[in-house]
């Protein structure tokens, strides 16, 4: 009995909980968004998909994985449940690590196909953000395995960072203010650059300024 009410109390929410449940509730929000976006993409018709249509279903299952990874993202990083239970904790990140192994295949062949009917710098600009993708994520799993615990943390902040990238970096280049400075094809490239490089340097600056203290 005392276990349960540990657990019980464990899981329960306090005043510490609000800023991350307000982000996560952001995060959630963006994701619906950006999931929304892409709903014209499910007439799949050659009208909806474009270049994309010859690999449909290559598109969607790495949109659907995707949203997947940034929903299952998010419950590993609540605290609590790794406190709560490190055996749900673990599955929880099984399914992130498989929906992120699925998408990001599917990343991979979109960026060495269709990609290149927008133009090489475009291409190039997905290949190696799949491929940062792909490596943060091994290498967070990897650091797991031989219980490197503190590594896999942060390697898994890493893996998430890349992965909203997605999302951000999509929403980001359909704002008007973005539109506004040039083609798609000329904006793209660096906006992709921007939005998962950006954000990891300034993680390694907090874990710089961590190390200090």
């Amino acid at each position: 009995m005392d276990n349960q009410f540990n657990n019980k109390t464990v899981l329960s929410l306090d005043r510490t909980d609000i800023v991350p449940l307000l982000l996560w509730a952001l995060i959630v929000f963006l994701t619906w968004l950006f999931m929304h976006g892409a709903d014209h993409f499910l007439a799949l018709t050659p009208a909806a998909l474009g270049k994309y249509f010859e690999l449909r279903w290559v598109l969607i299952a790495h949109i659907t994985a995707g949203g997947g990874a940034l929903i299952m993202g998010l419950i590993q990083f609540w605290p609590k449940l790794r406190k709560y239970s490190w055996k749900l904790h673990r599955i929880v990140g099984f399914l992130y690590l498989a929906a992120i192994l699925l998408s990001s295949l599917c990343a991979v062949i979109l960026a060495f196909s269709t990609a290149y009917e927008v133009n090489w710098a475009y291409a190039f600009s997905l290949q190696i953000w799949v491929g940062v993708w792909i490596s943060s994520t091994a290498i967070a799993y990897y650091a797991a395995l031989t219980r490197k615990f503190q590594l896999h943390q942060e390697w898994m902040v890493r893996s998430y960072l890349v992965t909203l990238a997605f999302i951000l970096s999509g929403l980001a280049v359909k704002l008007p203010v973005i539109q506004s400075l040039g083609s798609f094809a000329e904006i793209s490239p660096s906006l992709f650059w921007m939005g998962w490089s950006v954000p990891l340097y300034i993680y390694q600056i907090i874990l710089s300024g961590r190390a200090k203290k």
